[in-house]
């Protein structure tokens, strides 16, 4: 499966570079010495915690990679770049769920910035529900399939 570059801010992609330095530069030589501390203990065979700190430094390296691959699919992108009155990286959205007329805000954002805990809830652009709204305009409705059905929405306001 090839996956579409996925825009980021500069903070975000940012974010993401100082997570990679510190578990390379700091959490991964930590490992190494407690690796050396406990091989130089003996019988490694019964050693639990040579063999604990040898699968933290698998999981961590495992936590490098998928970070490093994280930011390999990403390209930086300017909000101040991108089109103005239609949903792209960057908008808040406001939608309306037209089954209960409640309405939610969303901000698109790039991987490792997603929150959502936040008003406006910080989402993925790759998430179905911004896939489902990049591109359209106030007024435009759409729908996605969502864990517990089909969301319908209509688009009531965007601010870029």
């Amino acid at each position: 499966m090839i996956m579409e570059r996925q825009p980021i801010s500069r903070a975000g992609y940012d974010k993401i570079r100082e997570e990679i330095r510190v578990l390379e530069e700091e959490v991964m030589p930590l490992i190494a010495e407690k690796i050396a501390e406990a091989r130089a203990e003996g019988d490694l065979k019964e050693n639990t915690e040579y063999h604990g700190q040898r699968e933290t430094q698998g999981m961590t390296q495992r936590k490098i990679d998928v970070l490093k691959q994280k930011l390999g699919n990403c390209f930086i992108a300017d909000k101040s770049d991108m089109p103005k009155g239609v949903v792209n990286f960057g908008s808040i959205v406001t939608i309306k769920d037209l089954s209960d007329d409640m309405e939610e805000r969303y901000e698109l954002v790039g991987p490792g910035e997603e929150d959502y805990s936040t008003e406006p809830m910080k989402i993925l652009t790759s998430s179905p529900i911004a896939q489902a709204l990049v591109g359209k305009k106030v007024g435009d409705s759409g729908e996605v399939e969502i864990p517990t059905g089909t969301l319908k929405m209509e688009i009531v306001a965007i601010e870029d």
